[in-house]
């Protein structure tokens, strides 16, 4: 049985952790197969969105801990890495439906995600330093989401806060039922994929410049952008109360 069930509706790539039966804990072979799906995915000119979600009655309780008993496993930190920090590094949205726990690796994986819909059942939470961790790898992802003050507070104290707080805090942008997140995935997909894309590109890019850099990149893209084939059909179609032919979509 594949631990990731992969499967594609229309411009969305739907991607499931499917261990149900160790509540989707991530070792080094499902986080490899994850991020090269997500990888995948976001070199394919036909997916407009990934939607990330996981089997059974939670979303990912994390690593692999039998596995992490055992850190030898040729390559498992550069997994951890590579997985981590792909929310920084591509240029599709990814749309996290989030039920039950995800908690410590199933956190940095709903920080990495661009959107969470969560499940009002769902929990989240920093929890390594109950088995005496740090969460090294996924804190820079939720502190990009959440805010240096909040992760700290949440990695050292290692609570668990359930899905209205996690709200609060900027980790979840919408609780209810997670069918929402496919909604949201196809209405994303439906973006005009230059747009999209380009956008992405430049959160990255001047994620760490200061204002007046950051300020020059966006009159640089935004010039880009206006004089692509897209931004043009879009204002066709606004004129013409209609739903806009991307031209990127048919390159």
């Amino acid at each position: 049985m594949s631990m990731l069930r992969v499967s594609r509706d229309g411009r969305v790539l739907r991607l499931e952790l499917n261990r149900p039966e160790k509540r989707n804990a991530l070792n080094g072979e499902l986080c490899r197969e994850l991020a090269a799906a997500i990888e995948e995915g976001d070199q394919d000119t036909g997916v407009g969105a990934i939607l990330l979600s996981g089997a059974g009655k939670s979303f990912c309780a994390g690593m692999d801990l039998d596995e992490m008993l055992t850190p030898a496993e040729a390559g498992l930190a550069e997994a951890h890495e590579r997985l981590f920090t792909i929310g920084s590094r591509v240029t599709t949205p990814i749309i996290a439906a989030v039920q039950g726990a995800a908690l410590a690796g199933g956190t940095g994986l709903a920080a990495n995600a661009h959107i969470v819909v969560a499940s009002a059942d769902a929990t989240f939470g920093l929890t390594e330093i109950r088995i005496g961790l740090w969460p090294f790898v996924i804190f820079r992802a939720v502190v990009a989401a959440v805010g240096e003050r909040r992760a700290m507070e949440l990695a050292i104290t290692g609570r668990i806060i359930d899905a209205r707080e996690a709200e609060s805090f900027g980790l979840v942008h919408h609780v209810g039922l997670v069918a929402r997140a496919e909604e949201i995935a196809t209405e994303v997909a439906n973006a005009s994929p230059e747009a999209m894309r380009t956008g992405l590109r430049f959160v990255t890019e001047t994620r760490e410049l200061e204002r007046d850099a950051a300020g020059e990149f966006a009159q640089r893209f935004r010039r880009d952008l206006f004089a692509t084939a897209d931004f043009a059909e879009g204002i066709r179609a606004f004129r013409e109360k209609r739903r806009p032919r991307w031209p990127s979509l048919h390159r």
